[in-house]
């Protein structure tokens, strides 16, 4: 896996990664940024999302699951001194569908955060997890 940052102007960056795609990046104003991206840390913390969801829909749509629509609602504590590692973060899974098993929900956020979701995993080495869930009809 490869990535780029490259500086573009004040404080704001532009991150390639390797596949190509692209997002900005930028500081907080208070430290010479504008403003005109995520910060880094928040980066993260939406990339930790991504990465359950993608396995939480993967296992329930291979647990044959009606599945239209999954958010992941992400919380996080940092430490307050440097580094300042995340402390907790707390996942909110609204999973949406027809049906919808909750022990097959239960199931598949359990398995992306104990064996699947690699930034989960990486993070629990800092910051307690934990999560809920809910289950909306279609």
């Amino acid at each position: 896996m490869k990535a780029r940052v490259k500086l573009v102007e004040a404080m704001t960056f532009v991150a390639e990664a390797g596949s190509g795609h692209a997002v900005v990046m930028d500081a907080s104003p208070d430290v010479g940024g504008r403003n005109l991206g995520s910060r880094p840390m928040e980066m993260v913390l939406m990339g930790t999302g991504g990465c359950s969801a993608i396995d939480v829909v993967h296992i329930l749509r291979k647990s044959r699951q009606d599945l239209v629509d999954c958010v992941v609602e992400l919380e996080a504590d940092r430490a307050d001194e440097d580094p300042k590692v995340f402390t907790r973060i707390h996942f909110h899974y609204v999973v949406t569908g027809r049906g919808l098993n909750p022990l097959q929900v239960e199931r598949a956020i359990k398995l992306s955060k104990d064996k699947y979701c690699s930034a989960t995993i990486m993070l629990a080495k800092t910051a307690e997890i934990t999560s809920d869930f809910e289950i909306r009809e279609a």
